[in-house]
Formats: structure tokens, C-alpha cells, sequence
């Protein structure tokens, strides 16, 4: 379903048109649901390897800001494409997917591990962000550091509030009984996203091929740069393991950021979003050969998986 709303959105372009008003909101509704179905039980548990969970936090969190800075300045694409630049700068900035665990799982590869360090990355957002937005960024963001954290904050904690109180009323054991529902509301919630972002893809492609196909070329490069460098990074921690830091690293949730900043980017940075969506979305196909595993496993993957 979810890779079906990626093509909706390209060849449906009106519905991108009429629903991208409200990305905001369904950014926000997703943080909610994810932070609903976080088992808080697991995540103590998973804290028993805290080395590496601290070492990938500071990784995704403060090396990859850092590694997109300085690569995106020194190549002066600042100043050749500064619609590009703003697009990769955000994807490097943010945290990753809250969808991540589930991929994970997808690919075969280690959820649980996946599921802590996005916690500890998301919690860290609302500060790091807007430091680094400050550094490489300037005037070419529309919305100041303080401003970004201020929305990052709202975004993050609000949701949190709420599934908190979601919780607290209804309960974990009735949100797991419901997984198909909560599952299908999240893919209502994603087809917001996904077309808004998907909207001007095929009207893009048909004026000037060329460059969608360079926009394209460069996210798939972009993700799987990312992919393979975090699994370097951590490779000594075991095939596994690297290879879900890496998928988690490379998956950077950039409709957060198109939340945080209320949409107000420039047509270069919008494409470069939607175009980045399709390796996110190929990426547990083509892992799971690499993580060794059968692929039988995304039949019955961890509890912790579901009620991320």
C-alpha cells in the first residue's frame, strides 16, 4: 500500500495539489501513532547496550549534519543549486524515519536496535537542528533557528503528549488488538504526505526529463552514500547490526522538516523530497540479500517492531 501511494501521487498530481495543505497535521498524526505503539518495556530493555546506542545517536544525530555541511559547501552547490542544497541540507539535518523500524524489519535486519537510537535521534532533533541549520544554512532557510526549534519542539512533544494520553485512555493491549486499523490510518495519514510531495513530479518530468532524472540520480546516490558509510562506520559491530544503522541513518525523516518549516521551500526542494522517497521505500527489497536473512522474516517480525 505504501509503495502504491508513491505512484498515486505522480500520476494523480491534483490530489498532491489539494492535499498539501495539510501536511503539517498529518506529520503530526504519524509522530502520534508512532509514539502510541512504542513499547516503553522493550526500550528499557534495549538500553542494556548503551555504547552503541550513544555512539549511533551522536553518529545520525551530529556526524551526518556535519558530513552533509561540509560536503554540500565544499562542492559550492550553495551557490550553483541552492534549491538543492536546501533540500539536502534539511535531509541531513533531520532525524530518521519513524517508520525506520519497521523497514528494518522489512529488510531483515535488527529492529530493536533501529527502534532505540530513533528515539534517542528524534529527542535530540528540537537542539541539533537548529544548530546546524545556523551554521550551513543562514538566509537560505525562510524560518530562523529559533523559530525551527520552537516548531521541532511543538511537533515532537505535542505528539508525544498526546500519544500519551492515547495510551493512557485506551490503553496498549487495544492498540495492538487494532493493528490492522492503527496500520490502515497510518496509510491514510501517509497518502497526505506522499502525493503532496509526489504532487509536481510527472508535470516536472514531462517539461524537462533531464534534470528530474538528475535529481533522481543524485537521492539514490545521496541514500545509499549514507547507507554504506554508517555500515563502515558500525561494521565492527557485526553485518547485521551495521546494516540496520545504515538503513536507519540513510532513511532521514524529511517530512518532519517540511512540517517544521510549514512547507515554505522552493520547487527544487520539494522534488528533491518526493524523488528521495522511492530508494527509502526499494531500500528493504534490495537489503535483504546483504543481511543474510530469509525472507520469510518480515512475516513474523519482533513484537517491538509492531508497536513501533
Amino acid at each position: 500500500a505504501v509503495a502504491a501511494l508513491v505512484f498515486l501521487g505522480i500520476i494523480i498530481p491534483p490530489l498532491g495539489t489539494l492535499l498539501r495543505p495539510f501536511v503539517t497535521e498529518a506529520i503530526f498524526l504519524l509522530l502520534t501513532i508512532s509514539f502510541s505503539r512504542v513499547d516503553t518495556i522493550a526500550l528499557q530493555g534495549h538500553l542494556r547496550r548503551p555504547a552503541l546506542v550513544l555512539a549511533a545517536t551522536v553518529w545520525t544525530s551530529v556526524a551526518v549534519p556535519l558530513l552533509f555541511g561540509g560536503v554540500m559547501l565544499g562542492s559550492g552547490l550553495n551557490v550553483s543549486a541552492p534549491g538543492l542544497f536546501l533540500g539536502l541540507m534539511l535531509q541531513g539535518l533531520t532525524s530518521p524515519m519513524m517508520a525506520s523500524p519497521a523497514l528494518a524489519a522489512l529488510a531483515g535486519l535488527d529492529a530493536t536496535i533501529v527502534l532505540i537510537t530513533l528515539v534517542a535521534g528524534t529527542a535530540l532533533v528540537p537542539i541539533a537542528a537548529p544548530v546546524f541549520a545556523y551554521m550551513f544554512l543562514g538566509g537560505a532557510l525562510e524560518i530562523s533557528p529559533i523559530a525551527l526549534a520552537l516548531k521541532l519542539s511543538e511537533l515532537l512533544l505535542g505528539s508525544l503528549l498526546l500519544a500519551a494520553i492515547i495510551r493512557r485512555i485506551v490503553g496498549r493491549a487495544a492498540i495492538e488488538r487494532h493493528v490492522d486499523a492503527v496500520n490502515g490510518l497510518n496509510v491514510l495519514l501517509m497518502l497526505v504526505f506522499v502525493t503532496a510531495v509526489m504532487g509536481d513530479v510527472l508535470p516536472q518530468a514531462l517539461a524537462n526529463p533531464a534534470r528530474v532524472a538528475e535529481i533522481a540520480a543524485i537521492a539514490f546516490g545521496v541514500f545509499f552514500a549514507l547507507l554504506f558509510v554508517t555500515a563502515l562506520v558500525f561494521w565492527r559491530t557485526g553485518r547485521t547490526a551495521a546494516l540496520s544503522l545504515g538503513l536507519m541513518a540513510s532513511q532521514r525523516n524529511m517530512g518532519l522538516m517540511l512540517a517544521a518549516t510549514d512547507g515554505i521551500l522552493p520547487g527544487t526542494t520539494w522534488l528533491y523530497f518526493a524523488l528521495s522517497q522511492f530508494p527509502i521505500y526499494l531500500s528493504p527489497q534490495l537489503l535483504r540479500s546483504m543481511a543474510g536473512r530469509s525472507v520469510h522474516s518480515k512475516v513474523n517480525p519482533p513484537d517491538s517492531v509492531h508497536k513501533s
